[in-house]
């Protein structure tokens, strides 16, 4: 049964993001809020279908910790689960992510609207230039950064390095950084079909401040995300 709520889920949003990208295509001639505004749609109806199919609810703890003003969200990132979630979660988030997802037909053009950040591997010590010049603008438009310090999903229980990225834009952007832990990982597996019942935990945890060196911002980055998430798995 749970295979079969997995298959369902994974059916009915391919149908939801692909279906809603196509249908409002005509909206990235418009102002970019309208794009945020489909975004944020599709975030909590695609929760909504997770509820429903797979049992799977959230809770947030200590959401006014989030700073008012722009800052940098840095999340553990365990499961697709919270590239979902920050959508619901927050006021207008600008993703971190990978160059080829803006290939994508439809969707990779609301992502390209919405201002995402996008990373060419593959350009060396010009990408994080190119990163923190993308970002500086988002920050400047009002808007705050996410981006997941390991680089990639890790399962519940593991870590990766830091990767040090996070501190580029620590140092250049001059803005608080707000780490965040959860445990997707134990409801919706890193890279996996199945699907099992449960909530998700998000937390906010108290923000950083800018203007420490780069080993003790980092230390105390990861220090935090990993003592909070070990807590909550």
């Amino acid at each position: 049964m749970i295979r079969f709520r997995s298959a369902l889920f994974n059916l009915l949003f391919m149908l939801w993001t692909f279906g809603l990208a196509l249908v409002t295509a005509p909206l990235l001639l418009l102002p970019v809020r309208f794009a945020g505004m489909v975004a944020r749609l599709w975030a909590r109806v695609s929760l909504v279908l997770l509820r429903l199919t797979c049992g799977i609810r959230y809770e947030v703890r200590n959401p006014e910790r989030l700073p008012a003003t722009p800052c940098i969200i840095a999340s553990k990132h365990q499961s697709a689960w919270e590239t979902i979630a920050f959508w619901a979660l927050t006021d207008f988030p600008v993703f971190i992510l990978k160059k080829e997802l803006l290939s994508l037909p439809f969707f990779g053009w609301h992502l390209k609207k919405l201002g995402m950040v996008a990373i060419d591997r593959k350009a060396g010590a010009g990408a994080l230039k190119q990163m923190i010049k993308d970002s500086k603008a988002a920050l400047e438009k009002g808007y705050s950064l996410v981006i997941f310090p390991e680089g990639t999903r890790t399962a519940p229980g593991t870590r990766k390095p830091y990767q040090r990225g996070i501190v580029g834009l620590y140092r250049a952007l001059n803005v608080p950084v707000a780490p965040v832990a959860l445990n997707s990982g134990t409801c919706w597996s890193r890279n996996a079909f199945v699907k099992y019942p449960g909530t998700v935990t998000v937390e906010f945890l108290p923000p950083i401040a800018p203007g420490l060196d780069a080993d003790a911002f980092m230390q105390q980055l990861e220090s935090d995300i990993e003592s909070a998430v070990a807590q909550l798995s």
